[in-house]
């Protein structure tokens, strides 16, 4: 029998005999469908480790182009009054005049109760954004593009040289219910973008490919009701035949994951029309990679989905930083897009809200110094920006800018970040306790920490660095 892309691609998010299809039917986990008899003697190894009322699903940025998405960030304009010394008239920005691009210009936001520069279009972020957003500043070490892989394994920070994605998305998936715990790649935009997880390749999902997977006739979502009554009469009658015993705490567990009917309902209406948005034909869109990020998010597929935003690309050449300035501006607005998205549930009930963390991570920054950049920017191994935006973090800009003096072609004597103040967050040359080629790892033990991972798991699985207390809401 010939498998198609679309069966295969099927296989891969729901599995075999749709298995997959079945669980987020009957909210049962996967693991119960495939063994009943020893899901149940397995009862603990299926329960989450940690506190799953913290735990949060992750939608990662990323771009192998080393995007210039930091050199227009809060704390590149001027340092909220932290008093670091940087002189921010040295730093380049595009403007309005310059690029043609309207709403480029300096705009001045509040985060953690300080006013900061930021380009026009960060004032787009709603107050509640700003409230729970924290901007850092960091360096990756690396100047090469095809080192993107190793950036998201943190520079070799991880154990077993996992990738980030994937080493957050093992310990959240049991504490979500996810039907695997895998991290799905919807934006990857070439092939050092790929993720790996437990040194596998993973497949990269274009939205349209899932949407041509789900709606066409044969795998369509709205076969989840008639999969729900058929699966639960089956496993009905498999406890009724006695093949296992079951205690009244087993009985209370697997009923508290069945689905209502009215949230099957949901699933078949609100996914598929949310699908059907999805563009047909040409290059994947912001908006379809939204649309397709809340929809595997809704359907409970995966905890991690990596998508990308550009936000300006490989820009040696760019004159005026116009492709800068105008992706700025449409990146941005796909962070707002899916940000007030969020609220809007499949059962009408629980809110995403306080349930998704917005993350983002380059293979490296941008050099910003205005003396040599006037026509495009160079890679920048000692500058990068990732934010966390989530009920788990705290409003602040964490780190700052300062000269670096590397000797490398691109990026000497320009801008890098600066020791952090794990406590306040303050970017200091002088105090503080995080160092520059440390911050990568610190960041990413803060984000585990902020999405309700426990500080024994992350020690266990970031070698190096610490975490950042100053950019938690509960430290």
């Amino acid at each position: 029998m010939k498998l198609t892309r679309r069966d295969a691609l099927f296989a891969t998010l729901f599995g075999g005999s749709m298995i997959g299809l079945r669980s987020i039917a009957t909210g049962l986990p996967v693991k119960f469908l495939l063994d009943p008899g020893k899901a149940l003697a397995d009862l603990k190894d299926a329960q989450c480790s940690i506190d799953a009322s913290l735990a949060q699903f992750v939608v990662l940025n990323t771009s192998g182009n080393g995007d210039p998405f930091g050199c227009n960030a809060p704390g590149t304009y001027d340092d909220g009054g932290a008093g670091t010394g940087t002189d921010y008239s040295k730093l380049v920005h595009p403007s309005d005049a310059q690029s043609g691009v309207v709403g480029i210009n300096k705009q001045t936001i509040s985060l953690g109760g300080k006013n900061y520069g930021a380009a026009g279009p960060w004032s787009t972020l709603t107050p509640a954004t700003l409230s729970r957003m924290s901007v850092c500043h960091l360096m990756t070490n690396t100047p090469v593009h095809p080192k993107e892989p190793q950036v998201l394994q943190l520079m070799g920070a991880t154990q077993y040289q996992e990738m980030f994605p994937s080493v957050i998305a093992k310990s959240l998936a049991p504490c979500l219910g996810t039907l695997q715990a895998q991290p799905i790649s919807i934006g990857a935009s070439s092939p050092s973008e790929a993720l790996t997880f437990g040194g596998q390749a993973l497949p990269t999902i274009p939205p349209r490919a899932l949407k041509a997977t789900l709606t066409n006739p044969v795998n369509t979502l709205s076969t989840v009701q008639h999969l729900r009554d058929d699966t639960l009469q089956k496993m009905h009658d498999f406890y009724a035949s006695g093949a296992v015993k079951v205690s009244a705490a087993q009985k209370q567990y697997v009923d508290a994951y069945i689905t209502s009917q009215q949230q099957v309902r949901n699933i078949d209406q609100n996914t598929l029309a949310m699908l059907n948005s999805i563009g047909g034909t040409g290059s994947t869109t912001n908006s379809d990679q939204v649309t397709a990020a809340i929809a595997l998010i809704l359907m409970g597929v995966s905890p991690v989905i990596a998508v990308h935003f550009p936000f300006g690309g490989d820009n040696h050449a760019d004159t005026n930083f116009a492709a800068e300035a105008a992706q700025t501006v449409s990146g941005m607005a796909a962070m707002v897009d899916l940000l007030s998205r969020l609220p809007k549930s499949v059962n009408g009930v629980a809110e995403l809200t306080d349930k998704v963390t917005f993350i983002n991570l380059n293979v490296f920054g941008r050099t910003m110094d205005a003396a040599k950049n006037t026509a495009g920017r160079n890679h920048n191994q000692d500058h990068q920006v990732s934010m966390m935006i989530g009920a788990g973090f705290k409003s602040g800009v964490v780190g700052g800018v300062g000269p670096s003096n590397k000797t490398l072609k691109q990026g000497a004597n320009d801008w890098g970040c600066l020791k952090i103040d794990s406590g306040s967050g303050v970017g200091n040359p002088a105090s503080g306790d995080i160092d520059p080629v440390d911050t990568l790892a610190s960041w990413a033990k803060t984000v585990m920490r902020g999405v309700g991972i426990d500080q024994a798991t992350t020690d266990a699985q970031i070698g190096s660095g610490k975490v950042i207390t100053a950019a938690l809401a509960k430290p």
